[in-house]
């Protein structure tokens, strides 16, 4: 991994999480897909903001059993590893103090859409946090100077997610508890 890192070239056979594991604490936003290591840039003020009130309006109505929490890593196998922007965790992984979470302790995932990981978070890390068993996906779209909030079931028997709803006004769903939170309230005052 040394060599590789210092040549700029992946390691051979692809980036596992040990090599995540051995890289400096920078403040990048480092995630896996198959082996391919993933740089996000740095968020942007809005997906901040985004990410800080929704995190806070789940946690007031959150139950004992569960735990809400920002930008943990996600590590669905060695060479796949995802740090959703908002994620609702059981409390007993909670507990553990980790520095990440394995999918199973995983309830919801929250992915804010940037326009540089549109397709990652439209596309590809539904299918996957499915494939993980991921019972939960939001994903928060800025559209004509407001949000839309996407919520999704996962479907167990074929692995991918169904629509649950598309909030433009009120998030009111009982998944993965009981949820009714005026969009406003997670909107940044500067869109």
């Amino acid at each position: 991994m040394t060599a590789a890192l210092h040549s700029g070239l992946p390691p051979e056979g692809g980036w596992t999480t040990d090599d995540l594991d051995a890289l400096p604490e920078d403040g990048r936003r480092r995630e896996l897909i198959d082996g391919v290591l993933l740089v996000s840039p740095s968020p942007t003020r809005v997906h901040q903001t985004i990410a800080m009130r929704l995190g806070v309006a789940l946690e007031e109505d959150c139950p004992d059993e569960y735990d809400v929490t920002q930008g943990v890593e996600v590590r669905i196998n060695r060479t796949r590893s995802f740090i959703p922007d908002v994620l609702v965790t059981t409390s007993t992984a909670a507990v553990r103090a980790t520095s990440c979470y394995a999918p199973h302790e995983v309830v919801l995932a929250v992915e804010i859409v940037s326009p540089s990981t549109r397709s990652i978070d439209r596309v590809l890390k539904p299918a996957l946090y499915a494939q993980a068993g991921i019972p939960f996906y939001w994903r928060i779209e800025v559209e004509d100077g407001g949000l839309v909030v996407h919520t999704n079931r996962i479907d167990p028997v074929h692995e991918v997610y169904t629509e649950t709803g598309r909030w433009t006004k009120f998030v009111d769903t009982g998944e993965p508890f009981p949820v009714n939170l005026p969009v406003a309230r997670i909107t940044p005052r500067y869109l």
